[in-house]
């Protein structure tokens, strides 16, 4: 039986992260077997994790481009087709695919495990500025603070005993080990029983996502969990949201027209929904990624499944009214305008 639109995407996920096994799944037990760590310095490691090259392109241009020597660079590719010889100031690890905290957790456990200062990043969210080190040196003064995030959750907050607190998440957020690893042994994984959210959007919220129950363990032990304030945020770290199933998607149909079937087969009322939405604002992130990675190194990088710009608008138009009014295209454009005037 054929899988609708919206069961189509778990299936692409799983199957994604166990063909790419045969690419990364060596690699991955050979970084077990010696679990080398960074070599000992006062620098914070920096930490991602890429499944679509255009985008390491462009994360990567902007981390040097801003941060320099000052950060040691970890990447683990889990589509293992990202080539070393292109990010020659970082660490390039083939690694499987499996949940971001999992990967999260190795880096902070065993690589960074030399740092006080370990710093994961999406490779959605791009980092501005190197202000983000003074951010950094400013909140870690504190020998109490525990973690520092560039981009909390605005959707829920934590209630403890009538005090609110905002989630810190894990899109780009700082670790001090010695608490977080050494002292707290604490881990970034989701789970359920999350009593102590209140929803912002109407929708409850009883899951903690990545990072949520560590950062509530945190803050209850009387850490200080910072976080930059909101007038600060966007002139050091900007990003999309939800790519990841449009990845998925791209590496999972063999042409264009494959995904323009599954974009355009669904009735209108799909559309107001997250799920194709979502897709369709991902896919005009990617294809701007596609622009930018050219104009960084010159070359164009294909995938054979995207559709053409063209037709990615053309889309966004007809399907423009039938989205709610929350939602909005624009976002992808402004984050697209600011990261093109930053490389």
């Amino acid at each position: 039986m054929a899988k609708t639109y919206y069961e189509l995407l778990p299936y692409v996920f799983k199957r994604f992260s166990l063909l790419r096994t045969l690419r990364t799944g060596v690699p991955t037990m050979t970084h077990w077997a010696t679990r080398k760590p960074l070599p000992t310095s006062d620098k914070p490691a920096l930490f991602t994790m890429n499944i679509m090259p255009p985008m390491m392109t462009v994360w990567y241009h902007l981390v040097q481009k801003n941060l320099g020597d000052k950060v040691d660079l970890t990447i683990f590719d889990c589509s293992g087709t990202l080539k070393k010889s292109d990010f020659p100031n970082a660490r390039v690890q083939k690694y499987i695919n499996v949940y971001a905290a999992t990967k999260s957790d190795e880096f902070l456990y065993h690589i960074a495990k030399t740092r006080k200062i370990g710093w994961v990043c999406d490779d959605d969210m791009f980092i501005l500025s190197d202000k983000c080190i003074d951010t950094i040196n400013d909140a870690f003064a504190d020998p109490n603070t525990a973690s520092l995030s560039f981009r909390p959750r605005d959707w829920w907050h934590f209630d403890f005993d009538g005090k609110q607190y905002e989630p810190s998440s894990s899109y780009s957020i700082v670790i001090n080990r010695e608490i977080y690893c050494d002292k707290e042994k604490l881990c970034l994984s989701p789970c359920n029983g999350n009593s102590n959210a209140v929803s912002h959007i109407g929708k409850e919220v009883k899951r903690y996502d990545t990072f949520d129950h560590a950062n509530e363990q945190l803050i209850r032990k009387g850490y200080n969990c910072a976080i930059v304030p909101e007038e600060n945020r966007s002139e050091l770290v900007t990003g999309f949201s939800g790519v990841s199933s449009a990845v998925m998607l791209l590496w999972y149909f063999r042409s264009s027209q494959k995904m323009m079937d599954y974009l355009e087969g669904p009735e209108d009322i799909a559309w107001r929904g997250n799920t194709l939405f979502t897709v369709l604002s991902g896919l005009r992130a990617i294809n701007y990624m596609q622009q930018m990675h050219e104009e960084i190194t010159g070359k164009p990088y294909k995938l054979r499944a995207m559709p053409s710009w063209d037709q990615l608008e053309k889309l966004r138009e007809q399907k423009t009214p039938l989205i709610r009014a929350k939602q909005s295209f624009e976002r992808v454009d402004e984050v697209a305008a600011i990261l093109r005037a930053a490389l």
